[in-house]
């Protein structure tokens, strides 16, 4: 019970992307997320910022695996680089899974072995208990982590927001957070944008009124801007536009691959004859 247990953000701490934290005890380490930074205006030539991950290098050989919250670039852009130093375990669920195995094959690392986990079902990493729990957020099958150590429990939220209405029908597992509540916690490590700022973020379903009266008013085309890995704005824009009697067409490879990866794996449902190829789109 000497030892301390440490935990070190090396991205993503007071900053929006490249987050990867340490979680360390004795020679042990379990990594939290991977993710990259996109560059700012005045950052011409750099496609994307990956974490500083210096404070790994003579450590490496103590990692026991890496815990991935959801698939959103600024989680798991930089696991690519990240797993050329490491051949261990990444646990991820099935969505999130489908998503990184891309980042793998981009950085020459397909071979590195992907465990496929469900919120609910606690599984060990080294001398770590660990404990999925599902949270909700702007993409399906997120989830936050309950790392068990010897000096007590530590909680990852992963990237969250109180949604009681989410697009996908799944609120926060309210009743595990309070579990974790009434067994101890030595650390919560909460990860939401504005959490700081008093008030209360509207349910995404405000978005999918907007979008129907959107739709509902336009007489031409209706050009919606995402992120590629938000599977919920996806969502949202097919229903609106199969309400409305339109066509949805897709532009930009990273949005066709998670699309296609949705699909299959049973996250989006999008009904026959909507989607069309961009080039036929008139």
């Amino acid at each position: 019970m000497n030892s301390k247990v440490r935990i070190i953000p090396l991205g993503g701490c007071g900053e929006v992307g490249k987050n990867l934290t340490v979680i360390e005890w004795e020679e042990n380490i379990v990594l939290i997320d991977a993710g990259i930074m996109f560059p700012h205006n005045d950052m011409l030539g750099v496609d994307s910022i990956i974490p500083d991950w210096n404070y790994l290098e003579d450590k490496w050989d103590w990692v026991k695996g890496v815990l991935i919250t959801h698939g959103h670039e600024d989680h798991i852009g930089a696991l690519g680089y990240l797993m050329q130093n490491i051949d261990v375990p990444i646990y991820a669920t099935p969505l999130t899974a489908g998503l990184l195995r891309a980042k793998l094959r981009q950085g020459k690392v397909a071979d590195r072995r992907v465990e496929e986990i469900m919120a609910g079902e606690a599984f060990t990493v080294g001398p770590f208990l660990v404990e999925p729990f599902h949270m909700t957020h702007s993409i399906p099958d997120c989830v936050g982590f309950a790392v068990t150590t010897e000096q007590g429990l530590i909680v990852h939220t992963g990237d969250y927001k109180f949604d009681h209405t989410p697009v996908d029908g799944w609120p926060p597992d309210f009743a595990k957070l309070a579990e974790f509540s009434a067994r101890g916690v030595l650390c919560l490590l909460g990860d939401s944008t504005n959490a700081e700022v008093p008030g209360w973020t509207p349910s995404e379903q405000n978005v999918t009124v907007a979008m129907n009266d959107l739709f509902a008013d336009a007489t031409g085309r209706v050009i919606v801007a995402s992120f590629a890995s938000l599977i919920s704005r996806i969502s949202q824009v097919a229903d609106a536009a199969h309400e409305y009697g339109r066509k949805l067409a897709i532009a930009g490879r990273s949005m066709r691959e998670y699309v296609k990866i949705a699909q299959r794996l049973g996250y989006l449902e999008l009904p026959d004859g909507l989607l069309v190829d961009i080039g036929t789109a008139n």
